[in-house]
């Protein structure tokens, strides 16, 4: 598919969109009051580009094989009946997600082992080999039958990179993904979005060959037709990533989208520096979906249930994702029951809570509205307070910095600004501030690039203001904004956090440092993944080490180690380790030595079980060198557990 006349025809349609119904005004109204549609400017959004946007919040639900096997990334050489859910509850994760917000769903129908959770006619590495109701089950359609009956939207993720399958890397694969994909997107309802993964080529079992397989990913899959196919099937679902697609990767998964993000990219493959905060007045609408997981790992595991994010950090992931123009796609991981985690149901709640709370009231409703331009009655500054997407405040076309002012109600006391384009027209807004005239005086509460679909900004506290203003610094166009709304935010209800529901999981609270190859270990054990141990790497003779004296002799069965889960090419994992175990700290013996699996692209939690349990009260770690060559050597975490998991 030519990209070129795919951009040509989105602008077409959106242009003619713009100057009719989406504008919000009829022909015979702009005529009688003289105005006319502004003109648009630069890429614009498709017609299922603008009805992602309007999206905000949707879940992830990383469920499959790698639940049951404690990893991130199968080999595939799993076997099928090792996938068992004992309470598979598709209304209970729907109904987690639905508590939080969330407008959809998407779910990993295949994962990179292969493995697949429909009952396809593709291949016998299938949800009909394993012991889930008897081979009779269907995790695709079962989930998706319980995301509408709750109201909400269905996804899925196919993932394009199969270690499984013997002839990947031909010709003949993709003849397979296809017709998996046209499974999928014929025989489950209406999709909103298909999530294509970018890992694809490397290591893996390939059907008993067990080596690495490299592609030239663009070439070997031919993008386009492959979007091409999707969009032919579900015209309403937005893909996913590759160039070509509706919507890209925010370029982390740390849930935060750059500050700002534009929603246009340039026209060419997509660039991680790019990537993040997109390019003012780039060639394509290409907008960022953020996501990120509720935990360290996609996948669901017992060691990692201290890990679950706060309300609170879901609330400032929802300020650095949604808040910058962005939808929030929030992965949350089944356990091996097939529910959401206890833990992760309460906190999901809180979260929504909070975010319903705060946004359930526009406190500026109510308000006067006046600016210093106008571009007509159709177009007046009160369309900015009226509740609707589909009109908007603007001025004639030569006034591209003007001012807009509302006049509040007393006692106006609010610390969330949310602000909205127009996006059929464009992003016309380059730069901008927001004042408040407080006590009499004018202060001005923040400057910032890029409106888009939406920009929400939190103060540091409450205020209570007399009049507040947008005031237009910079942009290449007249502005069309349909939204200037303020809120009194309300703090998630705190939610204790818990150790693990696996009794094997040791708590890491009495462990302290004792000795380290380099200051600031002691974040090895805060529970925190987004907090990084880093240290020159290690060279011949000079390896690292971490020692931790355990507080109290314990029955060792092995430890964990969890990477950083940043993309940072400058700070990488351990390739490999040797653990050794101490009852005095001065007389060690051996306890387990070898490599972490995949742990350099994978960047997910290792378990290392020893071959037996060690009765022991410290633990030491040396790490020899980087998974790959980089500098420094980074690591989040480390942790233990006893007995057999």
């Amino acid at each position: 598919m030519d990209l070129s006349r795919r951009h040509f025809l989105a602008r077409t349609a959106i242009a003619g969109a713009a100057a009719g119904t989406l504008s919000g005004v009829s022909g015979e109204a702009l005529a009688a009051d003289g105005a006319t549609t502004p003109a648009p400017w630069g890429a614009r959004p498709s017609p299922r580009q603008l009805k992602w946007h309007a999206r905000g919040m949707y879940s992830f639900v990383h469920f499959a094989m790698n639940t049951f096997t404690d990893k991130e990334w199968g080999y595939g050489d799993e076997k099928p009946e090792w996938f068992n859910p004992t309470d598979f509850d598709p209304d209970q994760i729907v109904a987690a997600a639905k508590s939080a917000g969330m407008s959809g769903i998407i779910l990993t129908a295949k994962h990179h082992d292969g493995f697949c959770l429909w009952q396809t006619e593709t291949t016998e590495h299938s949800i009909r080999n394993s012991p889930y109701k008897q081979g009779k089950g269907d995790i695709v359609g079962e989930l998706g039958e319980a995301v509408r009956r709750a109201g909400l939207d269905y996804g899925l993720y196919l993932s394009p990179w199969d270690r499984n399958r013997a002839d990947y890397g031909t010709p003949a694969y993709i003849t397979y993904y296809r017709a998996q994909l046209t499974e999928l997107c014929t025989r489950y309802g209406k999709l909103f979005e298909v999530w294509f993964d970018g890992a694809n080529g490397g290591d893996g079992y390939y059907g008993g060959a067990r080596e690495k397989r490299h592609i030239d990913a663009p070439k070997y899959y031919n993008w386009p037709s492959i979007v091409e196919l999707v969009h032919k099937l579900q015209p309403d679902a937005c893909t996913f990533d590759p160039l070509g697609a509706d919507i890209r990767w925010v370029g982390n998964e740390d849930g935060v989208a750059g500050d700002p993000c534009w929603p246009t990219m340039p026209n060419a493959l997509y660039d991680q520096a790019v990537g993040n905060s997109g390019l003012r007045g780039g060639e394509l609408w290409w907008p960022a979906e953020t996501d990120v997981s509720i935990r360290p790992g996609w996948f669901y595991h017992a060691d990692e249930d201290s890990k679950v994010k706060s309300p609170e950090r879901l609330v400032r992931l929802y300020d650095e994702s949604v808040g910058r123009g962005t939808n929030l796609n929030l992965n949350l991981p089944p356990d091996r029951r097939g529910r959401i985690a206890d833990q992760d149901a309460k906190i999901l709640k809180s979260f929504g809570d909070a975010i319903r709370a705060s946004f359930a009231r526009d406190l500026a409703r109510g308000a006067v509205a006046h600016a210093s331009a106008e571009r007509g009655a159709a177009f007046a500054a009160s369309r900015v307070l009226d509740g609707r997407a589909d009109t908007y405040w603007s001025t004639p076309d030569a006034d591209h910095t003007p001012t807009l002012t509302l006049d509040l109600a007393p006692g106006t006391r609010f610390d969330l600004i949310r602000l909205k384009e127009f996006l059929a027209l464009g992003v016309r807004v380059t730069r901008f501030a927001v004042e408040a005239e407080v006590d009499g005086t004018w202060q001005r509460l923040a400057e910032k690039e890029c409106i888009g679909a939406q920009r929400i900004i939190r103060l540091p506290a409450k205020i209570t203001a007399r009049r507040v203003r947008l005031v237009v610094l910079e942009a290449p166009a007249c502005p069309a904004i349909t939204e200037f709304a303020l809120f009194a935010s309300v703090a998630p209800v705190p939610v204790p956090a818990i150790v693990s529901s696996d009794p094997t999981v040791l708590d890491t609270k009495g462990w302290t440092i004792v000795a380290a190859s380099a200051p600031g270990a002691e974040v090895l054990l805060d529970n925190d993944a987004a907090t990084i141990w880093r240290q020159p790497a290690p060279s011949a003779g000079k390896p690292a080490f971490v020692t931790l004296d355990m507080g109290k002799t314990l029955d060792l069965a092995g430890f964990s180690l969890t990477p950083g889960r940043q993309l940072d090419t400058s700070a990488v994992p351990p390739k490999g380790y040797r653990a050794e175990v101490s009852l005095d700290g001065e007389s060690w013996s051996a306890a387990a030595e070898g490599e972490f699996s995949n742990i350099a692209y994978a960047l997910s939690t290792q378990r290392i079980a020893f071959g037996k349990t060690l009765a022991a009260r410290y633990l030491r770690l040396t790490f020899a060198e980087t998974a790959v060559d980089a500098p420094r050597l980074a690591i989040a975490g480390v942790g233990g557990f006893s007995g057999k998991r």
